[in-house]
């Protein structure tokens, strides 16, 4: 039988994080061990019943069973622009500067090969979704991570990165509010990226999934697009996969600078054919229709949040109150390694959280616990780590 390689650019990958932690948790559970996963970010919420309708009502319609456009329905796009003016202010064209994503991991995947040619330099701030890094190598990019330290609120230290570094460098990915570390950015920060991304002609990639999900009216999260002069550099993708746990449907945007924007339009028409209208049609409902379940949601999940810091602090595992996302990010008890504590706990105890050095090795000694089963279950979680 022939052999067939793989290329070098898949060889050479790191088990994806995710499926890792499926596969050990699947050889758990065949010994009959009872699984709390809170690993994978994965909301246990329904979509809300009016969503499903629209979708429905849509799918009916035998104009949506054709080829959708490649950028998506101008409909969809100017629900997304609408959207975005009432909630951060924003003004944007929906022809030019929105484009419709088969959610957003795919539209940030594809990004870097619209704009990154082979050498050039990518910054990456990490601990990071893995996604930036393995789509700017699949561009031939060369990678360099940003250590986010907790001495600086999990954001980048921008003055640490020398001018010859920012003079090379081709893109910047952010991602606030951050996963794993729940961070969010300031105005003061973006306000300075911003400024040197101008400077030194870096484009901006911000991923803005989970603006959405916060537990303060006062402090909600900010696109990057209010600050002054940011359309001249930055794209931010969006989803509604957290904001109306939809993340199944695969149904997410880009907005921002025009020239960005069409650029990962190229790489789309060449690579994909468009997001299935009837899903637009429901995407277009929740932007429309959802903010008051998004509120019962985010009530919902600061009860969790509120219950999984609590019963960490008791048994003297630290980690900082989120403001924002659906994960706590916490330290590994003193003596473990990320993956030590993970392993341990997840064959002794079954529950299931991420090792923080698979976002990259600035997340090594701490874990991601994601708030994603139903507030009994996280304490049942939380009383099973206290016991090793």
């Amino acid at each position: 039988m022939p052999e067939f390689k793989f290329a070098d650019r898949i060889a050479t990958l790191p088990p994806y994080l995710f499926a890792e932690i499926d596969r050990l948790k699947s050889e758990v559970a065949a010994q009959g061990v009872d699984i709390i996963s809170l690993g994978i970010g994965d909301p246990d919420l329904p979509t809300p019943q009016f969503i499903i309708d629209a979708l429905y009502e849509a799918a009916k319609r035998p104009e949506n069973h054709q080829y959708p456009s490649y950028v998506g329905l101008l409909t969809f796009r100017s629900a997304v622009a609408t959207w975005y003016k009432e909630r951060f202010n924003v003004d944007l064209d929906p022809e030019k500067e929105v484009i419709s994503l088969i959610g957003s991991k795919e539209g940030i995947a594809h990004f870097p090969l619209a704009f990154v040619n082979p050498g050039d330099l990518v910054l990456v701030a990490s601990p990071n979704y893995p996604v930036y890094p393995v789509a700017s190598n699949f561009a031939g990019g060369e990678v360099k991570l940003i250590p986010l330290l907790d001495e600086n609120d999990f954001l980048p230290d921008l003055d640490a990165i020398d001018a010859a570094t920012w003079d090379k460098a081709k893109i910047i990915f952010l991602n606030y509010p951050n996963n794993p570390t729940a961070a969010t950015a300031t105005s003061d920060f973006f306000e300075k990226i911003v400024e040197i991304a101008r400077k030194h002609n870096v484009i901006i990639v911000q991923d803005a999934a989970y603006s959405e999900v916060y537990y303060d009216e006062n402090k909600k999260p900010k696109s990057i697009l209010e600050t002054p002069g940011a359309k001249e550099v930055a794209i931010e993708f969006h989803s509604l996969s957290k904001t109306y746990n939809m993340t199944g449907w695969r149904c997410g945007m880009a907005v921002g600078n025009a020239t960005l924007v069409a650029g990962l339009g190229k790489v789309k028409e060449n690579v994909d054919s468009g997001m299935f209208q009837a899903v637009q049609e429901a995407g277009i409902a929740a932007l429309k229709h959802g903010e008051p379940y998004v509120k019962e949601f985010r009530a919902i999940y600061k009860e969790r949040r509120d219950v999984v810091v609590e019963a960490l602090r008791k048994i003297n595992i630290s980690c900082r109150i989120p403001d924002a996302s659906i994960f706590v990010w916490a330290k590994t008890p003193e003596g473990y390694t990320s993956a030590e504590f993970v392993s341990k706990l997840l064959k002794e105890t079954g529950v299931v959280v991420t090792p923080g050095n698979g976002f990259g090795p600035a997340g090594e000694g701490y874990f991601r616990i994601s708030l994603t089963v139903d507030t009994e279950r996280l304490k049942e979680a939380v009383s099973r780590i206290s016991q090793l």
